[in-house]
């Protein structure tokens, strides 16, 4: 088979679920890595998981799903988890569709806690929560995506509509404060205080435009704006910076690959590298911005090439017949651009099949 044929192998769900079942045969859940930890890696992962579940409703997903947390929550809803950082909220998204299924009081009770992190979190003098206490005054794009959907499901579920009022206000602050005018793109992070070395003294920002960081951005988004519904006195002022990012998202996709970069908007770079994560995550955006008639047609067809970009490139069958992603950029703190680049990838991480699994879920949908 030839890299140009081999993304019409399969569907798009069907290439979600190839990717999510060799993570599964791999791993009891929760020894997936960090094994035994209430962690985003898993929370991405399985929220890709899940996805196919709602799907196809083959019960073995949502068995899987439910193992993760199972043995990590006890029956009164108990469990560990960082309380000192915005990454320990996301795996939360997992709860709540446990709970709606089962009206098990475990599950609702341990969103209760992660809901309460809200009160607890830092925040800087904007009011804008720090991404960990070890990052005084920072907020990252990453941090929107980490704590914003869960926020405005468990609201929506509980009736707590100050929790919608809380993304916004999130929301707003990063984008006023992250957003590079001259590219309309997104810079990794922005430092209330302007005292860290990497961010710029006069506007707090950080030098680049990292490519997952932005994904988190524009998926959350994404939702956000279907979640709204369109009587939300916000959804215009988002539904246009969703339409204005990914319109000069678009721009910096690699002609040749349909990837994207690490630093998005440096690809003549020669030590720059494509990244499979982030172009997953910008597929998801553009995909489902294109079902729900927020995009142009431009943006399917983009996030079509950029689906079978990361298949042709980044995916690899293994003789036992298990899919590896690759070119997934391992985590990474705010930096200059020499750090986002020599940052190291690895195979399989979960963020980034889990990306790629709801990349591919969208695009499949947005087929039909």
């Amino acid at each position: 088979m030839t890299e140009a044929t081999k993304s019409l192998k399969y569907t798009p769900l069907e290439w979600a679920k190839k990717a999510c079942d060799s993570i599964m045969q791999l791993y009891r859940p929760v020894e997936m890595p960090p094994a035994h930890r209430w962690h985003y890696h898993q929370g991405v992962f399985l929220c890709g998981v899940h996805r196919i579940w709602e799907m196809e409703q083959d019960e073995r997903y949502w068995h899987y799903v439910k193992e993760y947390v199972d043995e990590l929550v006890d029956e009164q809803g108990n469990f560990i988890f960082r309380r000192d950082e915005l990454d320990a909220i996301q795996a939360g998204l997992l709860l709540l569709p446990l709970y709606e299924k089962t009206g098990e009081y475990r599950y609702k009770e341990a969103a209760r806690k992660l809901r309460g992190l809200f009160h607890t979190l830092n925040r800087n003098r904007y009011g804008g929560f720090w991404h960990k206490d070890k990052y005084p005054n920072q907020m990252w794009l990453d941090g929107l995506y980490m704590g914003g959907p869960f926020a405005l499901q468990y609201g929506q579920m509980f009736n707590e509509p100050e929790l919608t009022d809380l993304f916004i206000r999130q929301e707003a602050l990063i984008r006023k404060f992250t957003k590079d005018e001259s590219t309309g793109l997104y810079k990794h992070a922005w430092d209330a205080s302007k005292q860290v070395a990497v961010c710029d003294k006069e506007t707090g920002q950080t030098t680049e435009v990292w490519g997952r960081a932005l994904g988190w951005y524009v998926m959350t988004l994404a939702d956000v704006i279907e979640w709204l519904g369109d009587d939300h006195y916000k959804q215009a002022e988002l539904m246009g910076a969703f339409e204005d990012v990914m319109e000069n998202l678009m721009r910096y996709q690699d002609e040749e690959s349909g990837l994207w970069y690490q630093v998005v908007d440096k690809g003549e770079q020669e030590d720059n590298w494509l990244e499979s994560s982030c172009t997953s995550l910008f597929v998801y955006a553009l995909a489902k911005g294109y079902r729900l008639g927020y995009l142009k047609k431009e943006a399917y067809e983009r996030a079509v090439k950029g689906l079978n970009g990361i298949i042709e490139h980044s995916v690899e069958i293994s003789e036992e017949g298990s899919l590896e992603l690759k070119d997934i950029c391992i985590g990474t703190s705010i930096g200059f651009y020499e750090d986002y680049v020599t940052r190291p990838t690895s195979v399989n991480d979960l963020h980034g099949v889990g990306a790629f699994a709801l990349a591919c879920t969208e695009v499949e949908k947005a087929q039909k």
